[in-house]
């Protein structure tokens, strides 16, 4: 793992921006962005609930973004910015985008495949390395995600409580 910037944490806050417009349409709130040459060239947030789309993750979204504003499927030199650690789909268009930054803010304990479920970018056969940066705004991240399950739990609660009042 590489360190951070001070630029970082400006990019991390852009994309916790995004993860509150996902939160805002009821999606688990996971922003992404990507950056090339000090801008943002692409932006994506969580939809695949609302986009009846299995792939619409935060990353998928701001890669296909940024991909189409410049081009060019491939994204050598960007750097992408992310509020949770990515999966393994999203490893893998990261690799196939040919992103050569990664930086992510809260771990995922279940299905992260950067460091915590799985090391997808440690596999040898990967025809490309990215640099991966992890733990930028890691409480701020993580909250939006601890408190948007905390509301949803709550609204699940209610909703059982107030069912089971009725035959």
């Amino acid at each position: 793992m590489s360190e951070a910037t001070p630029e970082d944490k400006r990019w991390m806050n852009r994309a916790l921006q995004l993860a509150g417009e996902a939160a805002a349409k009821g999606e688990v709130p996971v922003g992404a962005v990507v950056v090339l040459d000090g801008k943002e060239i692409g932006a994506g947030f969580n939809a695949p609930i609302s986009g009846c789309d299995p792939t619409a993750h935060a990353e998928i979204r701001a890669l296909r973004d940024a991909a189409a504003r410049v081009g060019n499927y491939r994204l050598p030199d960007a750097t992408l910015y992310v509020t949770l650690e990515p999966c393994t789909m999203c490893v893998g268009a990261i690799v196939h985008g040919r992103i050569s930054r990664l930086v992510y803010g809260a771990r995922e304990p279940k299905a992260g495949a950067i460091e915590s479920a799985r090391r997808t970018l440690e596999e040898p056969h990967l025809n490309w390395d990215v640099t991966a940066v992890g733990g930028v705004l890691s409480d701020q991240c993580s909250q939006v995600i601890s408190e948007f399950f905390s509301r949803r739990r709550a609204e699940i609660r209610r909703l059982r409580k107030q069912n089971s009042g009725k035959e």
